[in-house]
């Protein structure tokens, strides 16, 4: 894992993130200003300040590399998404399930030709690269935990096919074949082959979440810094892309996953799960959960009252009140939190599936209730698939509006 504090961190401004992320900043004064910049290629807005296309420090992320003739067919065995014809750039998603099919990792997988870079969130590259050498057996791989030499900086693209910005393109060259540029593209806009999605929506507000996330070397860290400190490039916070993260209804492994969560809940059967692909470790979970059952928890979006400028923090309970009773019942807990740019105050929370569509719900923080509207993003009736006629695809994007 990386060693002391990101360059980036001593800019003008920068807070440290908590927990695992620590060695990046949280925000650089002025987390709504940054979204804003962030959001800047999508929304055709200008950016504030100098119009410098933002970037996102993530090198608190791990990077684990798995090189050898047959990484690609070996990876594709023991994870949930059809991965063993990946092209080299190529980029997709996939879990590493338990064998009751709970989420041990989402590995965000990206090929060159010769190595397949495995990007997870911070802390998780240990137990990734653990895990993997278990597995290994007579196969011709080799694994390694490249989290020192490696790291990683988000950006959100103009559209699916916009190149990363110059001033961030001279600095990620990565010494993989003939020097290539490595950006693996979040393939959450779009219900991948194999999967399905359990939104029941026709537009969907991450259809254009062209999120990217570039490999550099650790060592050109100071670079980046010298490219905001130019001008050429600006800087936002992990603060801000959570935020357009949530409003995009996308899940991660850091904030929405517990020991019970199944990709079910959490709408992850659209991007990292292929539903006919051969036999990995939790299929039969993943299997029955979808064609005869109900996930038992669902993913939903909560617009918070900011009347009175609480804001609730993951963990906090969401209660809802049950027809006839009078007090309301604990059915779940929010696992992400934002102020968003446009939304305002919004949460992703995971609560049981019967609590019904239209329930009264609050969020129970140490400062008071505070108020909130629900947004499904699972339904309650998601699963069950077999005779169920197929979901549309996914449509434009859709804002609400403050």
């Amino acid at each position: 894992m990386p060693a002391g504090p990101s360059p980036l961190l001593a800019l003008p401004g920068a807070v440290a993130a908590p927990g695992p992320d620590s060695s990046v900043a949280s925000h650089y004064g002025n987390p709504v200003a940054e979204q804003r910049m962030l959001d800047a290629p999508r929304s055709g807005r200008p950016a504030p300040g100098t119009g410098a296309p933002a970037v996102v420090d993530l090198s608190s992320h791990g990077v684990v590399a798995v090189t050898g003739p047959d990484r690609l067919s070996w990876l594709d065995s023991v994870t949930s998404q059809s991965i063993r014809g990946l092209a080299p750039a190529d980029s997709a998603e996939t879990l590493l399930l338990s064998a009751n099919g709970r989420i041990e990792q989402a590995i965000r997988v990206l090929d060159d030709g010769e190595t397949a870079w495995l990007l997870v969130d911070a802390d998780e590259a240990l137990a990734l690269e653990a895990w993997l050498q278990s597995m290994r057996f007579m196969l011709r791989v080799e694994v390694a935990d490249r989290s020192g030499e490696f790291a990683t900086v988000g950006w959100l693209a103009a559209s699916a096919e916009a190149p990363p910005p110059q001033a961030l393109a001279e600095v990620i060259a990565v010494a993989g074949p003939a020097a290539t540029v490595l950006t693996w593209s979040d393939p959450w806009p779009e219900v991948v082959a194999g999967g399905v999605q359990y939104a029941a929506v026709d537009e969907h507000p991450g259809s254009d979440w062209w999120w990217r996330e570039s490999l550099l070397r650790r060592d050109d860290l100071p670079a980046l810094a010298a490219a905001v400190t130019a001008g050429s490039l600006s800087v936002a916070g992990l603060t801000a892309a959570e935020a357009l993260r949530i409003a995009a209804w996308r899940p991660r492994r850091a904030t929405e996953v517990d020991e019970r969560s199944i990709p079910h809940e959490l709408d992850w059967m659209r991007s990292a799960v292929h539903l006919a692909k051969g036999c990995y470790r939790g299929q039969e979970t993943v299997a029955k959960v979808h064609n005869l059952g109900h996930p038992p928890r669902r993913l939903v979006l909560l617009h918070l009252d900011g009347s009175d400028a609480v804001l609730p923090s993951a963990g906090d309970e969401v209660l809802a009140l049950r027809a006839g009773a009078d007090e309301p019942d604990a059915v779940g807990r929010v696992t992400s939190v934002a102020v968003h740019h446009e939304w305002g105050p919004i949460a992703l929370a995971v609560v049981r599936r019967q609590v019904p569509a239209e329930a009264e719900v609050v969020v129970r923080t140490g400062e008071g209730d505070v108020a909130a509207e629900v947004e499904t993003i699972v339904a309650p009736d998601a699963g069950s698939a077999v005779g169920r006629v197929a979901l549309p695809k996914l449509g434009a994007r859709t804002r609400r509006s403050s």
